[in-house]
């Protein structure tokens, strides 16, 4: 199939599911989700809608059951708005991307935090040793300051 019509297809669905779950589905097990994408397969037979859930773990686990729940309604609708000969059938998956953007926003305000100590220890620093390390060859010029 075309990429660029599965893509379509996909955003409408998205955008379906969302109006859905904000006006039509009236679970209390819902919490605040937040649908980000819908992805077709090939043949445009299943649709995998990402979404996401503010909340703890239980209102996370309630919600992912109220939304396999309403996955019936939820396809009958998208057909009757989308008008395909054949309605995908729909599944649910949770979306980790906010989870791993939060995990590398932490990842970097550690290295700027151990950045900025080494910069602090750094400040009064000295090099040890000879302030020129590079000599010139004193060999080369004939000077041996060893013999004289």
């Amino acid at each position: 199939m075309n990429q660029a019509r599965a893509q379509r297809l996909g955003d409408r669905i998205a955008q379906i599911v969302a109006e859905m779950l904000e006006r039509r589905i009236k679970d209390p097990r819902l919490g605040f989700v937040t649908v980000t994408e819908a992805r077709l397969s090939g043949d445009l037979r299943e649709a995998t809608v990402f979404y996401t859930v503010y909340g703890s773990d239980d209102e996370v686990a309630a919600t992912a059951v109220a939304l396999s729940s309403a996955a019936g309604l939820i396809r009958s609708e998208v057909g009757k708005q989308t008008g395909l000969k054949h309605t995908p059938s729909i599944s649910f998956a949770r979306d980790t991307v906010p989870d791993s953007a939060r995990t590398i926003e932490d990842l970097v305000a550690r290295a700027r935090a151990a950045d900025a100590e080494v910069a602090e220890a750094r400040a009064g620093a000295v090099p040890a040793g000879d302030p020129d390390p590079y000599r010139p060859d004193r060999s080369a010029d004939g000077d041996d300051d060893d013999e004289s």
